[in-house]
Formats: C-alpha cells, sequence, structure tokens
C-alpha cells in the first residue's frame, strides 16, 4: 500500500513539473500586442478543442521530457501528451476552413473533415492512472518558448504534422506492454503503406482510458480491392421485382389491398444488373459519377476487414497475420465496422422519412414489436448486415410463415378430438368399468403398493384420446408431405435471393488459416494454392484428434445416457411412495412425470450449455486451418450432442418405456427397482406432456435469456468502460464500443433447427406444437431484429448464397421424421390395434378394452389383477400380438415408401431453381455482357429493366 502511494505521488509530481516548467516559459501575445491571460488561454482552449487526439490534428505535439526533478531521480517521465497552443491567426485560419470544408453529411460516422469515411474502428484500452479525473481537466494549453524534445513526426496527407501514437498519462510500461505498443505501430505502419488513412481518437474512462483507431479506405484502395475479391459491379438496376411472397402474389390476383406489405423508404433497387467490378470498365458502372458513394458501407467495411485479416506484422511464417491474432492476443480490445448512426427516430414525428439512415430504416420498419405482421424488410437488411444475416432472417421469415397451414391443421385436429371424446368407445368402456377390471399394482406389493380400479383413470383415458384418435395420424402424414415441400420450396425462395442479391456464384472458399492454427501451429509448410509459406500442421495428428474428438462425443452421449437413466430411477423412486398414499395414489405416475419432464429440462439446459463450450475447445484443439472448416465441425459436434440431449429422453418414452416391463410373477428390474410402465392413459400422452415441457419450457427460457442477457451484458460494458463525458454527448465509435460484441448465428440456427425437429419428429403425439413454434418464431424474428441493431456492434457482412450446412441438417431431420411418425403410429399409439380387432371382431369396438387386458397368472400375485398386454393366462404372448407385430412393421415399410416416393417426384416437380429464374439469369449475364460492350446503346436501358 505504501509503495502505491509512492508510485502515485511521484507520478504527480511528474505531472505537476512538466506543467509548471512549461508554464515558466512565458505567456503568449495576441494579434493587439496584449498579453494575454494564461488562464484565459485554459478556459478558451477548454471550450474550443475537442478532448479527443487524432493522427492528423497539428494541435497536439509529444513531448519526451527526460529525468525529473534531482540529478539521483530515478524515474523517467514516458510519452506525456501535452496540449500546445498555436498561434491565434493560425487557430482562426484552421477553423475557418475546416467550416468551409465541412460536408453535410458529417454525422459522426466521418473523420473530422467531414468527408471521409469512417470504414473500420480499430480500440485498445489502457489502464488510468487517474480514476478520478474527468478529461474535462484537462492541463492548460500553453506555448512553449523554446524548443520541446518532440519525437519524430511525419507529415500528414492534409498537410500539417502526424505524431506517433499517444499514451493517456506518465507511467511506467511493462515489457508486454511495450511490446504490444510495437506491434500496434508497425501494425498501423503497414496499414498506411497500403493506403489506409488514420484518424485516432482518445477518451478517458474512469477505470480504463480507450484509444479509438479510426480507418478510412479511400476510392482507389477499395476499386482495387473489390477487383481482386470479386466484387460484382452494378450495370443497371430495376427498382421492384416480382413478388416472392405467395401471400403477395395471392393479394394481387384477387385485387385485394396487402395488409402485411408496408412502403419502407429509402429501399435498395431490387434487382440489378451486375458484372465482375473492373477498374477500367467504371464509365460503364451504375453510381460512377459519386466514387466516394459508390460502395456501399456494407461493402467498405468487408473490404477494410479483408485488408486488416491480411496484413502482417511480423513473421508470417509464424503465423503473425491479421486482425483476428491481434485480438486474441489482446493487443486490440475491440475491432468493428460503425452503425449508421443512431437508431432512435424523433419522437415528435416531424423527422422526413427520406431522412432517415439505414439503422433507424432497420428499426422503424423491422425491429419494432408493432411490425410483427409486416414482410421483413430483406433487402434493406442484407444492405446494412451482409447477405450471411439476411439469409438467417430470410430462413426463419419464410420457415414462420410456412408454419401457419401445420399450426391451422393442428389447432383442427385438436379441435375434433375435443369434439368426438365422448364418442371414443374405449374411453367410454374405461369409464363405465366400475369394479369389473381390478388392475395389478404399479409397483411391488412388498413395497405397500395395493390394486386399483380401471375407472379411476376414465380422465387420462379421455386426455389420451386428444393425442391419439385417426386425425392425428392423418396429421402425421400431412406434417411429413409438408416438411419436405417446406425445403423444396425454401431451395427455390433461396435460388431467387442468390439471384436478387448477386451471390449466385459465391463460393465458400477460404485459404486463409485461422489465427489459432497460425498461433498453436508447429511447423511451417508451403500452401500448395498460393505458393506462400505459412504455418502448417500434420495431417496424420490432426486425423488423430478428430478421431479422439468423435470418441468424446460419444462419451458425451453416453453421459446423456446415464442421466436419462437416472431419471427414470428418479421417476421409480418418486412415484413409489405416492402410490402408498392414499389421497395421491391416483395421481402417482402423472407427479412423477411431470417432475422429471422438469428436471430433464434443467439438465438439458445445463448439459448444452457445458458441452458447447467443451466443443469448441475440442474443435480448437483439432486444429482446422480455416475458419469454414472449423465452423463445420463444431455444427456437427454440437448437434449431434443436441440432438441426443433433447430428444434421447421424448425417444425413450415414444418407443421404450413400458415394453421391457415383463408380466406379474416376471417383472424385469433395474438397479433392485422394477421397470417403470406407461402411465394409466398411455405412453402418447406422456409423451405428449414431455414434449411440451421440453419444447415450450425450452422457449421460454431462451427468450427470457435473449431479453435479460443482452441488457445484463450491456451493464457490464458500461461498468467496464464507463466514460467520464456525459452518455448524450458520446462520439458514434464511443457508443458502439459500449454495444455487446455480436455472437453470431450460430445458436440461433441451432435455436431454430431443434425446434423443427420437434414439430416434425413427434408430432403424431403433440398436434399442438407447430402452433407454439409460430408463436415463439414470431417473437423471436424482434428480439433477433432488436438484438442486431439496437444490442450488438455492427458486424461484417460476409457474403452466402445460402444458409450452409444448416440446410444439409435439415434435411436428415426431414429423413428422420418420416421413419418416427411411421414407428409412432405403429407401435405408440392404439390406432393400428384397434384397426384390427374392428376387422377381426367387431366394428363396433364392443368389448376392446377387455380385449387388451390380460389376467395374472395363477400364484403369481395375492389376489387375481389385470394388466395391459395381449398374453394368455399364462404369461404367454397370444396369437393376436404376432397379427399385430406383423400389422405394424407392414405398416412402417408402407408409410416409408409412400411418403418416400411422393417426396421424391415433389423433387422432380418441384427444380431447386425455378425455370424462369434460369432463364432470367442466362438473360441478364447476356445483357450485361451486351451494355459492357456497348455502352451507348440505351436500348439495352428497357430491355434490362
Amino acid at each position: 500500500m505504501r509503495l502505491k502511494c509512492i508510485k502515485q505521488r511521484r507520478h504527480n509530481l511528474a505531472r505537476l513539473f512538466v506543467r509548471r516548467r512549461l508554464e515558466s516559459r512565458g505567456n503568449h501575445k495576441d494579434d493587439s500586442g496584449q498579453t494575454s491571460n494564461p488562464s484565459t488561454n485554459s478556459a478558451q482552449s477548454a471550450e474550443e478543442q475537442s478532448p479527443s487526439t487524432d493522427l492528423f490534428d497539428g494541435n497536439l505535439e509529444r513531448v519526451t521530457s527526460g529525468r525529473l526533478g534531482r540529478a539521483d531521480h530515478k524515474d523517467v517521465v514516458q510519452d506525456t501528451c501535452v496540449v500546445v497552443e498555436p498561434p491565434p491567426e493560425t487557430k482562426d485560419e484552421r477553423s475557418k476552413e475546416s467550416k468551409q470544408n465541412k460536408h453535410p453529411k458529417a454525422l459522426g460516422t466521418y473523420f473530422r473533415d467531414g468527408r471521409r469515411k469512417i470504414d473500420y474502428v480499430l480500440v485498445h484500452e489502457e489502464v488510468s492512472l487517474a480514476p478520478s479525473r474527468s478529461r474535462s481537466h484537462n492541463p492548460a494549453p500553453v506555448q512553449p518558448s523554446t524548443p520541446l524534445p518532440f519525437r519524430q513526426e511525419e507529415k500528414s496527407p492534409q498537410g500539417g504534422m502526424l505524431p506517433m501514437l499517444l499514451t493517456s498519462a506518465i507511467h511506467h510500461s511493462t515489457p508486454k506492454q511495450n511490446r504490444k505498443m510495437d506491434i500496434r505501430k508497425t501494425f498501423l505502419d503497414k496499414l498506411k503503406s497500403q493506403g489506409i488513412e488514420i484518424e485516432e481518437e482518445f477518451t478517458e474512462g474512469k477505470r480504463t482510458n480507450v484509444r479509438f483507431i479510426k480507418l478510412h479506405a479511400p476510392f482507389p484502395l477499395l476499386a482495387r480491392w473489390a477487383e481482386e475479391l470479386g466484387f460484382r459491379a452494378r450495370i443497371l438496376c430495376q427498382a421492384k421485382a416480382d413478388e416472392d411472397n405467395w401471400s403477395a402474389r395471392l393479394f394481387k390476383s384477387l385485387r385485394l389491398p396487402n395488409c402485411f406489405a408496408q412502403e419502407i423508404p429509402c429501399d435498395p433497387p431490387k434487382v440489378c444488373c451486375t458484372y465482375p467490378f473492373r477498374q477500367s470498365k467504371m464509365a460503364t458502372l451504375l453510381g460512377n459519377l459519386d466514387c466516394e458513394s459508390y460502395f456501399t458501407s456494407t461493402e467498405r467495411s468487408r473490404i477494410v476487414n479483408e485488408i486488416l485479416a491480411r496484413t502482417t506484422y511480423g513473421d508470417r511464417r509464424k503465423g503473425e497475420v491479421g486482425i483476428e491474432r491481434l485480438l486474441k492476443e489482446g493487443v486490440y480490445t475491440a475491432s468493428y465496422p460503425l452503425h449508421e448512426g443512431c437508431y432512435e427516430q424523433d419522437n415528435s414525428g416531424n423527422q422526413d422519412r427520406g431522412k432517415l439512415n439505414p439503422r433507424q430504416v432497420l428499426h422503424g420498419y423491422w425491429a419494432r414489436w408493432s411490425k410483427w405482421p409486416k414482410y421483413q424488410p430483406l433487402d434493406n437488411v442484407r444492405e446494412y448486415f451482409g447477405e450471411k444475416i439476411a439469409f438467417y432472417f430470410a430462413w426463419l421469415g419464410f420457415y414462420t410463415g410456412w408454419l401457419i397451414p401445420p399450426s391451422i391443421v393442428g389447432v383442427l385436429i385438436f379441435i375434433y378430438g375435443l369434439l368426438t371424446v365422448e364418442e371414443d368407445p374405449a374411453s367410454t368402456q374405461v369409464c363405465h368399468s366400475q369394479g369389473k377390471f381390478p388392475m395389478c399394482p404399479l409397483c411391488e406389493e412388498s413395497q405397500g403398493c395395493h390394486q386399483w380400479d380401471l375407472s379411476d383413470v376414465c380422465t387420462y383415458s379421455k386426455l389420451s384420446y386428444l393425442f391419439d384418435h385417426p386425425g392425428t395420424v392423418a396429421f402425421a402424414i400431412f406434417v411429413s408431405f409438408w416438411a419436405v415441400t417446406f425445403l423444396e420450396y425454401w431451395k427455390r425462395y433461396s435460388a431467387r435471393l442468390a439471384h436478387r442479391w448477386d451471390v449466385v456464384d459465391v463460393e465458400r472458399e477460404e485459404i486463409r488459416p485461422r489465427p489459432e492454427f497460425a498461433l498453436k501451429a508447429p511447423s511451417i509448410a508451403t500452401n500448395p494454392v498460393t505458393g506462400i509459406a505459412e504455418p502448417a500442421f500434420p495431417h496424420s495428428i490432426r486425423r488423430k484428434r478428430i478421431m479422439a474428438g468423435v470418441c468424446f462425443v460419444f462419451l458425451m452421449v453416453c453421459m446423456v445416457i446415464i442421466f436419462i437413466v437416472a431419471i427414470i430411477i428418479y421417476r421409480i423412486v418418486v412415484s413409489i411412495p405416492l402410490f402408498q398414499h392414499e389421497t395421491l395414489k391416483s395421481q402417482a405416475q402423472v407427479i412423477a412425470n411431470l417432475s422429471g419432464a422438469v428436471v430433464n429440462l434443467v439438465l438439458i439446459m445445463a448439459l448444452g450449455r457445458f458441452y458447447e463450450k467443451l466443443a469448441y475447445k475440442l474443435t480448437t484443439w483439432e486444429m482446422h486451418r480455416t475458419q469454414i472448416e472449423f465452423e463445420d465441425n463444431l455444427t456437427f459436434k454440437v448437434f449431434a450432442f443436441q440432438f441426443v440431449n433433447l430428444y434421447a429422453s421424448p425417444f425413450y418414452i415414444a418407443f421404450f418405456k413400458g415394453r421391457f416391463v415383463g408380466y406379474p410373477g416376471n417383472y424385469l428390474h433395474i438397479f433392485g427397482l422394477r421397470n417403470e410402465e406407461c402411465s394409466a392413459g398411455g405412453c402418447l400422452v406422456e409423451l405428449s406432456q414431455q414434449l411440451f415441457i421440453i419444447m415450450v419450457g425450452k422457449q421460454v427460457i431462451n427468450n427470457a435469456q435473449e431479453i435479460l442477457w443482452p441488457k445484463v451484458q450491456a451493464w457490464w460494458q458500461n461498468r467496464k468502460v464507463d466514460f467520464t463525458q456525459n452518455k448524450d454527448k458520446s462520439k458514434p465509435w464511443e457508443a458502439d464500443f459500449q454495444l455487446v460484441e455480436n455472437a453470431g448465428l450460430f445458436q440461433e440456427y441451432l435455436e431454430m433447427v431443434m425446434q423443427f425437429g420437434f414439430i416434425t419428429i413427434f408430432v403424431a403425439a403433440f398436434p399442438l406444437a407447430p402452433l407454439f413454434a409460430l408463436l415463439n418464431n414470431i417473437v423471436e424474428i424482434r428480439l433477433d431484429a432488436q438484438k442486431f441493431v439496437c444490442n450488438t456492434r455492427r458486424t461484417v457482412g460476409h457474403q452466402a448464397k445460402n444458409i450452409g450446412i444448416w440446410l444439409r441438417i435439415l434435411e436428415f431431420l426431414v429423413h428422420l421424421a418420416v421413419i418416427s411418425n411411421a414407428f409412432l403410429i405403429s407401435f405408440t399409439s392404439e390406432f393400428l390395434p384397434k384397426i384390427l380387432y374392428q376387422y377381426e371382431h367387431s366394428w363396433s369396438m364392443d368389448g376392446y378394452v377387455n380385449f387388451t387386458l390380460a389376467i395374472s397368472p395363477k400364484g403369481a400375485m395375492a389376489e387375481p389383477c389385470y394388466y395391459r398386454s395381449y398374453r394368455d393366462e399364462d404369461g404367454k404372448l397370444s396369437a393376436f400380438y404376432w397379427k399385430l407385430l406383423v400389422v405394424r412393421l407392414a405398416f412402417v415399410v408402407i408409410f416409408e415408401h409412400f411418403v418416400f416416393g411422393v417426396c421424391r417426384l415433389i423433387d422432380a416437380i418441384v427444380p431447386d431453381v425455378p425455370k424462369t429464374l434460369a432463364n432470367k439469369m442466362k438473360r441478364d449475364r447476356y445483357l450485361a455482357k451486351q451494355i459492357l460492350q456497348d455502352p451507348d446503346h440505351h436500348i439495352r436501358i428497357a430491355e434490362c429493366t
């Protein structure tokens, strides 16, 4: 504590020494010849000068002083920032020139000259040595009378001196900090040598001081990189495109007003004739007159991000390349493109819609809750966030719209069950069987369980009919066809979007190694594609690690199975005392099943978060070279685990529970406990309860997290930074730095894909699943929109031509859903036993309940009792059981082949790319070539539009 006080005292003395030494060199005289008061100059300077510093500002110069105080003083003053007041005439001329050069579009996303746009921001933090000071208490600017020992400076492109990087206070730097400073200087020098223009801002905080490095790429640099990266240039654009929504086409054909449409201000062009960008063809390109606004902000940030990713700061062979690795090593704290202004609009309502910035348009016409019934402005989303994010919201909106038909049909199926439940012969026979069928105890008699009457489960028998009647079978077939048709039409819609956004020819190729790979790679090898020496990792070791990763996934799957067995034992143990209780014995299985489902949900959420972190570390350990390979392997691991984690319990209840119980006198046991049976209403009712709790409960928890967690993250980010100035006057780069870093789309896709599995794989047991999914997705779209627009930093607009690997996962789930529904109808539902009984015994279903019950073998129980099974009095399986098994297997084969056959037919009839679209794509390419060859031929304009 004493040492800390001594250091602080030395720092204060150092500041005081430098300040007094500069003030003692005399006061500056103004133009009238009168001596100006230093305090007056200080006040004027505090008002006129911006509190931030930049590399192009001539008012700031760096001072490096020698040893302080006495000759034996050991502390060296490093990197002191001193504000030097220029001559008044110079200041007046510069302020006058600044006012003349101020551009009307300078709304905070431009450099100080108001003309150069901020394309990217780099941020690094420094420890604040004076946390109690506000940046309004800067030292008074003075004019030195003798030359000061300035560091070496260089000319800026706009004139004046370009100072080196500044530090916030007089402090001692550790070797690690010095190394980071040298790396930052080298990295910025490399950026400047490539043509990037730089401006620096300094913001003082209570805990840390933050430096913002603003980057601008001039048009020649953008044009050169656009040609190298394969950008496509717009030649001619069409303001309106053909309607992509089936509902819009329906309203248009019926000549009715479309209640889902809305007029979007500043709506970008829908369809453009494009051609690979060439600087030599600039005269024929659309928008070539204004070079500074030719590239959109998304395109500019993508180019600058590519430059940052390829710029070296050390040895390339060691992977010392790119901003990503600098972020990993802590050289920079953050890097991001700026949002286009604030998202809040003028509350007075007088703001011109045409003057809204893109962020305000997205917030006002997309992210607001009141816009939930409106079409999403996908073109605006793509223009602001890029195609990758736009494709996610396009798929989510398309999927949500396609959920409407199964939701309506599912509700109708459920209503049909409510209306016909009293007419069900099986439940009627159960309710009128008082005293006829004493049922065997559901646990061992030695544990205190007693017989119960079948009529006690009258309510559960009727409830079972709501989810197990002929309508649910038809609904399962309908959803199987719906899922296949949905994917086919999504492929068509995706192809139209890819053409509209001009990403048809975008390939998922990446030759640059990941920063983590470059950091940990043990050797150097020549890249066979680029011919450049770069970090490498032996393929044999990587294959061994991948196999170890597969074994690890298998181990985690086994852990999930262990937890499922633990939940089974929990239900058995909980139900035993409930069976012994006279009041609760009729509700024993329901209570045990519901509590077990809640415990299962908690385990699912906990294991999911735990495994995702382990999967990320495991995939990193496998040393995949490119980011695409890394993301694909991570997606596979997480999906495989989450698939087992979420669906293991429903699969157990649907296909295994109650089938390995045995019969009275020959019960099977697990860890000394009798295997659990299906509840009194059947396994299908329990499966419905499990699906409702897991699916709906998970949706509620996820939505609560998406609402609350960003607020917690934002609070923590603001607390960590905590700038000293008024937050209402914060600059755009400061406001964006206080936002939460965008986590990407992985979790969003995973949540929706798992939901898709719930509504397709187990829809026969839960016909209301599409309705709950529809309601959730309406909320999900607005939550995600608000997160991207308001709560997180803007991401780099990466290109994509579809939803990537998630489409293959959806196709897998569709095929699994067909097989699952076939087995669910055959082996879990009572549909086939009723059909076979009607065919062989009675079409009116008389005596059906008695037929499905078997009597216990003699001497097996204290008193004769009934149990559910197709067995004779000796416990042997009856002939009806074997006939039913053949019928069930035949139904599975017929159902599967029929559905898959129709799916193949749909696939053949509905091509992935519509013929009209294919012809239009060929026509656009032809017209683009013609226009480039003959730009003065204006007839082509009419043909293209």
